[in-house]
């Protein structure tokens, strides 16, 4: 059975720049991000559901989700949320368990930002919650998202809490200084995990 690393931290801390580095040394990376994508392609029974439940106007003219207005709904809806999760949230882990198996690096990493929230923990040996300020996280989210801070605001709000994800972390990366200072803490975890899957500890 392969090492899997799961790598998770809230909106905006840097998840995709740590498996982006990972990737550069030729890991397999299931982003659960991507995953949530499969399950709501056209076809796909998910995306029916969910325009049933919230109406054709969820869809976009080429017969794709809205993900915008469909992120915009639920976030400021707790009852629609859940509805959400409920349907996609086990379509999800499908998904994430066939990609895994699928792996044929020396470790496979699994990018979560529901990865503490969710059933998704049971599919990894080790947690890697990549950290930085609420401010920061924020700030970085505005800018790259062009989202409201209102939105932003609510995302984190919808996540789990900064301090509760640092209890469950078996590593931190602390990313609140530069991508070369992130870039140093991946590479040496890198290292580790090579030895980690080859040892089998």
């Amino acid at each position: 059975m392969t090492l899997v690393v799961g790598v998770t931290g809230g909106i905006g801390s840097g998840k995709s720049a740590v498996t982006h580095r990972l990737e550069q040394f030729g890991i397999t990376v299931v982003d659960a991000d991507l995953a949530s994508r499969v399950i709501v392609e056209p076809g796909k029974p998910a995306l029916e559901a969910i325009a049933e439940h919230f109406g054709a106007d969820i869809l976009l003219a080429d017969g794709t989700l809205d993900r915008a207005q469909l992120r915009a709904r639920v976030f400021s809806d707790e009852s629609e949320r859940r509805w959400l999760e409920q349907l996609t949230h086990p379509l999800i882990g499908e998904e994430i368990v066939a990609q895994i198996a699928a792996s044929r690096s020396a470790y496979t990493v699994l990018s979560s930002p529901l990865l503490l929230d969710t059933s998704q923990k049971t599919l990894v040996d080790c947690v890697v919650v990549v950290d930085a300020p609420e401010a920061l996280q924020l700030e970085r989210t505005v800018q790259r998202d062009s989202n409201d801070e209102a939105q932003v605001r609510r995302i984190m709000a919808a996540q789990l809490g900064r301090d509760e994800r640092l209890a469950l972390a078996d590593i931190v990366i602390d990313n609140s200084g530069t991508l070369e200072d992130l870039n140093l803490q991946v590479d040496e975890l890198h290292k580790e995990f090579l030895l980690r899957a080859e040892t089998g500890s």
